[in-house]
Order: structure tokens, then sequence, then C-alpha cells
């Protein structure tokens, strides 16, 4: 297998450049099938040879041809016409060689790239994404890998073709002709240059303003598209179609003006390009009138400028996208500069935990400087044990989950794994030997069979259907049409809340790891389905270490350990009996969900 080139990588476009970088970035990509990229450069030096030597066959044809019919067919050499298909037949072969060759240069480079971003993304902290907005995140990705491909086409095959066959032209004129007829060339693709270079660097303020309010208004109707039972739920749809409207307007606005800059670049190349061309045929005019040239010669001159005006016709256009082809990639791999907030130190460990002991030492988090959530949290789990965290909303429950998975590092103390220092641990080892049943279960949009066997990818049909056993979803699977193969939707959205929690528990039954978190595992069941599945999940923290962080006191009476949070710090520690006698914070909150399940039942 190749090794993907590592190196520094710009930041995000924020109004400077750094084009030099972005192209130091992408060069290693290419020049991994360097064999592939010489042959195609001398596909394309000699299609450029034949290209600029048909104009110079038509003229000795023409000026043989300026004698008499009866004579034309004799004196006409019969290799010029032979030379001329050939020379057509090698620059139409050799470009489409160039480009077959190239193209797997091209598609493998776009390949690796996204590789890459893709790995990053996934290795970079959950802070980064919570902050990200998912619509502008992808559309920068989109864009990047797509403009691989236009700047690798636009330089091989626009720029530098031209670039040769000008300096090609440049040099026939010179030996063969007047020097005036490569002074006006010169003079003509200098200002011509000048003029491009610099009104589109002028405009590049506006694409890139336009490409900001493009993907803010992509974003914008992602999110509120995601959000779209929020949106019913408050009536709301002509309040988001204004918001996006305004967007949307915006950059209608920003890409009016990059059209009219547009027009006025290509109305000053176009009055370039004529005036060069009226002065050479101007020129070549005279000098056949004076006898110094031929009429082939005129057809010569007149040749390589139409030769040269079609390609330089779209040079702005070109040069224009390029700079934006720069622009996106440069966005793109700015993406892979972001830095990894959480990464494995160069000589982590691998965690062997068949059994875990999971131990918090004096344990203080912030996700903000300004607001601390956990004060010195101290607590063990001993291997094959059950601890249960109780608590308010906002106590610091679920962050307690976040901070073992290590989706953040302590900001104090540490967490411990059978005496290690999850910091020292390899990542990927640490999170194989836990598995999580979250309080929001999101699903993939895919089938049901996909989403349950996603705990562990290569079981087989019966350990999914043992889990799935477990979880109390095989009647609900028996009574859906495509049983296993239905389809759950955006976010498992076509599931009941109660039915995305099954399946987050046969997802974690299925991977069997050493190490259990149930973050409100049963929040959104009722009764009689969570008296059901609370006797799954005590079977199956059963020889586990468990951590159940519960709302519902009476799902975790059986716990071998119960702490309470109360604004990060634990208030009460013991055994459910234990905390009822102390007659404290857990038997207050004891007797108030008793009081409400009275309540319920006299309701019904």
């Amino acid at each position: 297998m190749r090794r993907h080139p590592q190196g520094a990588l710009p930041e995000p476009a924020t109004g400077e450049r750094h084009d030099l970088t972005t192209i130091k970035t992408l060069f290693p990509y290419l020049w991994s099938y360097k064999g592939r990229v010489f042959f195609a450069l001398a596909c394309l030096l000699g299609a450029k040879v034949a290209n600029v030597g048909v104009p110079m066959v038509f003229k000795h044809m023409v000026d043989a041809m300026t004698i008499t019919t009866q004579q034309a067919f004799i004196i006409v050499p019969a290799a010029l016409i032979v030379a001329y298909g050939v020379l057509r037949f090698m620059t139409s072969m050799l470009t489409e060689l160039r480009e077959l060759i190239f193209a797997r240069v091209t598609q493998q480079a776009v390949r690796n790239i996204s590789l890459q971003v893709f790995r990053h993304l996934h290795a970079l902290s959950l802070r980064f994404h919570l902050e990200r907005q998912t619509g502008g995140l992808t559309r920068d990705i989109e864009r990047g890998t797509r403009s691989i491909g236009s700047l690798i086409s636009y330089t091989l095959y626009s720029i530098l073709p031209t670039l040769v066959e000008v300096g090609l032209v440049i040099g026939i004129l010179y030996v063969n002709y007047d020097p005036i007829f490569s002074v006006i060339t010169t003079i003509a693709l200098t200002l011509y240059i000048t003029f491009t270079v610099k009104i589109t660097n002028w405009r590049t303020a506006l694409r890139r303003k336009a490409n900001e309010l493009d993907s803010a208004a992509n974003a914008r109707a992602i999110d509120s598209l995601l959000n779209f039972e929020t949106v019913k739920y408050f009536n709301n749809e002509e309040f988001e179609a204004r918001r996006y409207d305004e967007q949307m307007r915006q950059w209608a606005d920003a890409q009016i003006k990059n059209q009219l800059s547009l027009s006025g670049l290509n109305i000053g190349q176009a009055a370039i390009i004529a005036i060069a061309v009226t002065s050479m045929l101007w020129q070549a005019s005279i000098r056949v009138v004076d006898g110094s040239m031929t009429i082939g010669d005129i057809v010569l001159v007149n040749a390589y400028m139409l030769q040269l005006y079609i390609p330089l016709n779209f040079l702005g256009v070109i040069y224009r996208e390029i700079r934006q082809a720069l622009t996106d990639i440069e966005r793109m791999f700015g993406l892979l500069n972001q830095p990894r907030e959480i990464a494995d130190k160069p000589d982590a460990g691998s965690l062997a935990a068949d059994n875990a002991t999971v131990r918090f030492e004096k344990v203080s988090f912030a996700y903000d400087p300004a607001r601390q959530i956990l004060f010195d949290v101290d607590f063990e789990i001993p291997a094959g044990k059950t601890v249960a965290v109780v608590g308010h909303s906002g106590s610091g429950k679920s962050t307690l989950g976040r901070l073992l998975f290590r989706f953040y590092d302590v900001t104090g103390g540490r967490i411990t794994v059978n005496g290690t220092d999850i910091r020292d641990l390899q990542q990927d080892s640490l999170r194989r030997a836990i598995g999580i049943v979250p309080q929001d279960t999101v699903l993939f949009n895919d089938s049901l069979r996909y989403n349950i066997q996603y705990g562990r990818p290569d079981a087989a049909d019966g350990l999914i259907d043992t889990a799935a056993a477990a979880a109390q979803l095989t009647d609900f699977i028996g009574r859906l049409p495509d049983g296993y193969e239905a389809r759950v939707g955006e976010r498992g959205l076509k599931l009941s809340g109660g039915e995305k929690q099954r399946v987050a528990i046969a997802r974690a039954l299925l991977k069997d790891p050493a190490i259990l978190i149930f973050d409100e595992a049963t929040s959104a069941l009722d009764s009689r389905t969570e008296k059901a599945i609370q006797a799954q999940i005590d079977l199956a923290a059963r020889g586990r270490t468990a951590l159940i962080i519960a709302h519902r006191l009476s799902t975790i009476a059986h716990a071998d350990e119960i702490l309470v949070l109360d604004q990060g710090h634990i208030v009460e520690r013991g055994r459910h009996h234990a905390l009822l006698a102390a007659n404290g914070a857990y038997a207050q909150m004891w007797r108030l969900q008793q009081q409400e399940a009275n309540e319920a039942e006299t309701r019904n």
C-alpha cells in the first residue's frame, strides 16, 4: 500500500491565501505516480509539437497549390498530404492518451485525500463536531475533493499545453519571420495575462463571499430539515422559509456582482485578442503585397493566431477556476490541520479487559473553564460489579460516561482501567472494551439489521437474533413486513423512542464489551417494557463492569453501589436500603418518585 504524504497543512482560507503551500501539500499525492506523470507530460509535448506542425505543412501545401492547377498534383508532394493527416491524428491521439494515462493519478489522489480527511474528521474530538455545522462541513469537503480534479484538469489539460504551444509558436515566428510578429504575440500575451491576473485576483473576494453565503445557506437548510419535527411543533415553516430566503437573497446579490465582474473581464480579454489578431494580419498582408511573404505564410500566421486564440479566450475562466479550486482545496486541507484534542500518546498501550476495574480518582472537569461540571469525583467500579449514578438534570451524570469513553480528557485527577490511566491507553482498545446505551439514540438511515449489527459488524445472524431477543425486539421485528430489512429512516425517525432504545440495547449487547454504560437506557420506555428490558439489562450487566446512569431510582435498586450527584459533587453513596435509611437526598428523590408513580396509577 502507498503511504499517504504527511506535512504541514494550511489553515482554511480566511482572506490570506496560501496557494503555494496548498500546491506543495497536494504535490506528493500526484508524485507517488511519477511514472504516469512523466508519460503524460511526454504525450502533452508530443501533441503540441504535432499541433504546431499542422499549419506549417498546410503552408507548404498552399504555396505549392498556387502553381497552375494542371501542375498542382504533380508538384505537391503526396507526403505533405499524408503528413497533414498524420499530424492531425497524432494531435488527437496523444491528447487522449495523456488524459487516459493521467486519469488514474487524478482519481487516486482524490480517493487518498478524501479518505484521509474522512479519517481525520472521525479522529477529531466531540467538541469540534458539536461546534461545527455539518451542512457547511460537508460542502467544504465536497467542493475540495471536486476541485482537486478541476485543478489537475485545468493545469495539465489547459494551462500547461497552452504555455507550451505559445512558446513553440513564438519561437517559430521569431526564427522564420520578421521579429514584429513574435513581438506582437509576446506583448499581447503579456497584456492578456497581466489583465486577467489583476482582475481575477480582485474578483476572488467576490467569489469567496458567494461561496461562504452558499455554504451558510446550505447549512441553514440542512439544520432546518434535520429538525423538521421541531419546526412543525411550533408552526415555524414560514419563519424557516424567510430565514432561508434571506440567506439566498444575500447569495443571489453576491452572484450578480460576481457575474458583472466576469463580464468586464471577458470584454477586456476579447479586446486584447482582437487588437493582436488584427495587427498580425495587417503586418502579414503588407508583406504579402511587397513579396516578402507568400500566401502560405499568411495562412500560417492566421492559423497560429487561431490556435492560440481559442485557448487564450478561455484562459481567464480557467485561471479563475484554478484560483477557486486552490481556495476550495485550501479549505479542505484546513480541516486536516485541525488539531486532535484527544490523541494517543506515542507509547500508548493496549487494554486487555476481560475483567475491568474502573476508578475515578478525584476527577474534575469543565467543558468551559468558566463553568466547572465535576468536582473531585472519586469512586471505583470493581470488576464484575454495578455502580449507579443518580441526580438531578445537569448534575454531571452523563459527563462521567463521556469521560470514560475519552471523548474529553479530565481537567483534574485521572480515570483508570485496571490501574492504567486511560490517557496512557490507545483510544481504539479502550473503546472496544466499552459498550453504551445512550439516552438519545441516533440510528443510521439503513435497515434494522444494519443498526443492530453495527455493534459488531462481523457478527453472524444467530448472534444478531440473540441480541434482538434480549432487547425484547423479536415480536416487533416479526410484525414488520420487511423484518430485519425494514429501514429506520433518517436518525431512526421511523421508530418510536422506545423502539430506538431497544435497538441501542441490542447493539450494545451484541458488542459484548467488558464495560457497559447505560445512560438513561430505559427513559423512553413504558413501564411494562421497562420492566421486561430491565431484567435483560441486569442479565447483561452480570459478570461485567457496569455504570448505570439513571433517573428512575427503581431501575437501579439492585446496584452494588449508588452515587448521588448534586452540582458535580458526590453528596451520598451506598446501597439502596442504606441510602433510604439515611433519609437524605436519595430518600427524598425516592419518595417523590413513588408519589408520582402512585398518582399515575390512580389516574389510570
